[in-house]
């Protein structure tokens, strides 16, 4: 029905009106309004059934094609072993690819699965799979949370009361000793799942990054499948070759159109940006300020601003901005070199497991210069399972034996692993170069490396204050390592080279919010003790310009406390001139500044607090004061939680335990919080 057909009708109005006997003229009107209700009506439903074009993403399969019960695929796909992830930087969903790629091995079927992707209360149906097993590697995230993606799964598991008897299961959880929660998500689903019924048939493994993460891993795979084989009363096949995950095709003759040169989601998402953005759909902002920060010494460390006005991005001081890097050129262009590729051969690595969710190891088809550049992480160490597929294509039977005995549990190949690649800090360029007889196809390469990851940085500014600008606060990461090569820190090193103005172009930041718990108290008036050496200053930026903004509103502003450190008064003193201004306008009510090597003692920020305890104590137990940590966990962190611990000793009369406690109950209160890295 169109509208010209509404107007006809009413033209007769008139004249029905004009009728001599009234009862036709009510009948007609009658009648009218009841068609032209029910066109109106039939409208408008038809119109709100009508899908939104504008939402409706093209390269992505439509909603309802995407199977969301992992137990009708695995049926379907005749698997026996589900490998659950919970990962943030990539790690978690590799060791689960491992795992359900030795599945195999094993003569049975395995998948990697995301939570996210999967209706998990579907857990309860494992059991109607013979000889079936579920598998998570676990992160745990910040204090002690689970992962994004394994967020929805964590709160199932903490409400559901499914039975899950009949459910096999093992867990390995990924974490860093260094912080206070280890492995507490790895640990919490080991727990849970017992609680519910499943039968745990592996001890949990624990990871620890600190350490390293990836001998952990090994040795619990080692032990773990030779007990499922016992379990499940199977053999290993023996077959221990490699096995590819994905083909090569080259595209010879394809419109560029249709190639991605970095994206991340949606194909030419860079040249039309649409919000909302979110990882798989970065904004990209421009730089407006980019300024060394230190005055002297050799360090770089610097200030960025990003622009992101019209983005309709929200957030909070305390969240942190997610960035996306690139590789150096000069690394990916050695790596062409050494392999003898044409790195702007157009190529797609299609998923040989056709009923995969995950299709491609990168958005295809691109260039192996567009992979290498922004999808695939060619920095860091490369881990065992890199080494042991790659090393069959070694033409020196020597090194062939020497990369697959670093990918073995034995002592020997460990301790082997331990200096050649990681002491040393050898990437896959070194590798190469180290290995002359090592020559893979690239192709195979692209297929191991893991993806490069998002960086996340405490954003330096409040958006009270600053609504279209994101300020960020990095230190330039360079050094050289036993091999005597330099090595850069991919995002930093990215980063201080984002000039405001590039020939004339704007430099650009490819990025979006991850919001945190390190927020301010909802009452102004509480006190804030802030303690943030170095780049831990970040956030306390964002919250001096926030109580900053309180105050000129007229509201009631408790204390406001920082404990700065720093190496030396006139190198590295960040943010100097903005911070003794805002002490001199009574927006800080104390600074206190730690600078560890002006004089023979070192003085660390822990050192203030100590000698500050009097007032410290008063500030948290009688008025109040949260607590804020940002900075390094390993030592900084750490140092400072046990200063707290004394002098809750000492000014509270406790003994250990109970500073122990106290501070801890602070922690679950909310008064506490740390933004801590290692």
């Amino acid at each position: 029905v169109t509208m010209p057909d509404v107007e006809a009708e009413s033209s007769t109005q008139p004249e029905a009106m004009e009728e001599e006997e009234p009862l036709f003229s009510n009948l007609d009107l009658f009648l009218f309004t009841l068609i032209a209700g029910l066109i109106i009506y039939w409208f408008m439903s038809r119109k709100k059934a009508e899908p939104i074009p504008e939402f409706k993403k093209l390269d992505q399969p439509a909603p309802s094609t995407r199977e969301t019960s992992f137990i009708e695929k695995m049926k379907k796909t005749g698997r026996n072993i589900v490998v659950f992830y919970g990962s943030q930087t990539g790690t978690g969903e590799e060791f689960a690819n491992r795992l359900s790629k030795d599945a195999q091995r094993y003569g049975m079927k395995g998948m990697a699965a995301d939570p996210e992707e999967y209706v998990m209360c579907e857990l309860s149906r494992l059991a109607e799979i013979d000889n079936s097993l579920a598998i998570f590697c676990m992160a745990t995230y910040g204090e002690g949370d689970p992962t994004d993606n394994a967020q929805d799964f964590y709160d199932w598991l903490q409400e559901s009361d499914l039975e899950l008897n009949g459910v096999n299961y093992t867990v390995f959880a990924l974490g860093n000793k260094t912080y206070e929660h280890y492995n507490a998500m790895g640990a919490y689903v080991d727990k849970r799942l017992e609680e519910l019924g499943a039968k745990r048939v592996f001890d949990l493994g624990m990871g620890d990054d600190d350490g390293n993460l990836e001998e952990d891993f090994v040795t619990w795979r080692e032990q773990f499948w030779p007990a499922m084989c016992e379990h499940f009363g199977v053999e290993a096949s023996g077959e221990d070759s490699s096995i590819r995950q994905y083909e090569l095709k080259e595209h010879n003759d394809i419109n560029m159109n249709k190639v991605y040169t970095g994206e991340l989601g949606r194909l030419k998402s860079f040249e039309t940006q649409k919000p909302p953005f979110d990882s798989k759909n970065p904004f990209l902002a421009p730089v407006i300020v980019n300024r060394k920060l230190n005055k002297a010494g050799n360090r770089h460390l610097m200030h960025l601003e990003v622009d992101i006005t019209g983005s309709k991005i929200r957030y909070e001081s305390g969240d942190h901005v997610a960035v996306y890097p690139t590789n150096d050129t000069a690394i990916v262009n050695k790596l062409g070199q050494i392999l003898g590729v044409d790195l702007d051969m157009v190529i797609s690595l299609n998923n040989l497991d056709e009923e995969s969710n995950k299709k491609h190891p990168f958005p295809c088809p691109t260039t192996y210069r567009t992979a290498l550049t922004h999808y695939l992480d060619i920095i860091h160490p490369p881990r065992t399972n890199v080494l042991y597929e790659l090393a069959q294509y070694a033409t020196d039977p020597k090194d062939q034996e020497n990369m697959r005995k670093m990918a073995s549990s034995a002592p020997e190949g460990k301790a082997l692993y331990q200096s050649f690649v990681l002491e040393d800090n050898r990437n896959i360029l070194a590798i190469l170069e180290d290995l002359p007889s090592l020559r893979p196809p690239i192709d195979h390469l692209c297929e191991l490396m893991p993806r490069l990851q998002a960086r996340y940085y405490s954003i330096a500014s409040s958006s009270k204050v600053h609504p279209n600008s994101i300020h960020i606060c990095a230190v330039l990461v360079e050094y050289t390592t036993k091999t005597g090569r330099l090595t850069k820190g991919v995002a930093t090193t990215w980063l201080k080279n984002k000039l405001v103005a590039d020939n004339g172009h704007k430099s650009t930041v490819p990025m979006y919010i991850r919001k945190s718990q390190f927020r301010l108290p909802f009452k102004a008036s509480n006190p804030v003790i802030m303690v943030g050496p170095g780049t831990g200053i970040a956030p306390f930026m964002g919250f001096i310009q926030e109580r900053g903004w309180l105050k000129e509103q007229g509201k009631e502003v408790g204390e406001t406390v920082l404990y700065f450190g720093c190496r030396h008064k006139n190198e590295d003193y960040l943010y100097q001139e903005e911070l003794e201004e805002a002490e001199k306008t009574g927006v800080i009510t104390k600074l206190n500044v730690a600078f560890s090597r002006d004089q023979e003692q070192k003085v660390y920020v822990q050192h203030l607090l100590r000698t500050n305890k009097e007032d410290l104590w008063r500030q948290i137990h009688t008025d109040n004061a949260h607590i804020y940590i940002c900075g390094d966990a390993r030592n900084m962190a750490r140092d400072v939680q046990t200063a707290f611990y004394e002098i809750a000793e000492e000014l509270g009369g406790m003994t250990r335990t109970q500073a122990t406690d106290y501070i801890k109950k602070l922690m679950t209160k909310g008064r506490y919080s740390q933004d801590v890295w290692s």
